[in-house]
């Protein structure tokens, strides 16, 4: 990708949710991973109670998974 070209979609959030967390964006969706049994917004609540993620953050780590999936 050329350094002019700007990323869009849930990965535009990936630098912040580094920055914010602390943790790499593999840490998260490794945590996405053993959520598959539970629908999207379940996910994303999971994402909030538990590892106190904000909404926006939660909600674009589980889109990328998702889409990753194909589910």
């Amino acid at each position: 990708m050329a350094d002019n070209e700007k990323i869009k979609g849930p990965a535009s959030y990936f630098p912040s949710i580094e920055k914010t967390y602390g943790k790499p964006i593999a840490h998260w969706l490794t945590i996405i991973d053993k959520l598959h049994d539970k629908k999207h917004m379940e996910q994303v609540a999971y994402l909030k109670t538990e590892h106190k993620v904000g909404h926006g953050h939660a909600n674009a780590l589980v889109a990328y998974h998702r889409s990753q999936a194909g589910t």
